[in-house]
């Protein structure tokens, strides 16, 4: 066992048989809530050349389909959703968990660290500007029109707690639902994991504009 995961191993059980009282920062680190430098970090591009093609990895085609969708209030068409997702496929994302209880919306209170966290990176001089998809995602129960509303729904919640808290422009904030798509825990398809926002850099700042 390497030193780190011993540490962390003896952390946790000296927690538990302790009745430690735990900081509100180590409750999130264990959790595994990050940090506004990891979601910067995990969004900004990965360049390895200097190309503006490179930079931005959208075609024509790709860049044009962003601009028609960016701003409509209405969802997204199954062809959209699915070109939303292969866009994404290509795009800086980070995995951050704005997890929701089951047949459920609104937000939580233990989500709200985590949504501050990227309403933070969202509006850092790294990433203010960029174009961010928000993408709903559900667990596996539930039929897949259910799950598909409830996805948009999700994804539109932590919209507006950015819109509201951080003063995004709505212009910069995609929304889709995927439903039951994607499922993060595939071995366990109900986990509470599964219930969740993903958040993707589409379009950089430099390029958001054009």
């Amino acid at each position: 066992m390497s030193r780190r995961k011993y540490l962390g191993t003896s952390l946790a059980l000296a927690i538990l048989a302790g009745g430690f009282v735990v900081s509100p920062a180590l409750q999130s680190a264990m959790a595994g809530e990050l940090s506004a430098q990891q979601i910067i970090d995990g969004l900004k591009p990965k360049t390895r050349s200097l190309s503006a093609s490179t930079r931005s990895s959208l075609s024509d085609a790709d860049t044009a389909f962003i601009q028609r969708v960016r701003g409509q209030s209405r969802s997204l068409s199954l062809g959209d959703r699915q070109q939303m997702a292969e866009i994404a496929a290509k795009r800086p994302k980070v995995d951050v968990e704005i997890n929701f209880d089951f047949n459920s919306a609104e937000l939580t209170p233990r989500a709200e660290p985590q949504l501050n966290n990227l309403g933070k990176a969202l509006t850092s001089t790294e990433l203010q500007g960029s174009v961010v998809m928000l993408g709903g995602h559900t667990d596996a129960k539930g039929t897949d029109d259910y799950n598909q509303k409830l996805s948009e729904r999700r994804a539109e919640t932590v919209k507006r707690f950015l819109v509201d808290n951080y003063k995004i422009s709505p212009d910069l904030l995609m929304t889709s639902g995927f439903g039951k798509d994607g499922l993060k825990n595939t071995a366990d398809p109900y986990a509470a994991e599964n219930r969740r926002v993903e958040i993707v850099n589409v379009v950089e700042k430099e390029h958001a504009a054009k």
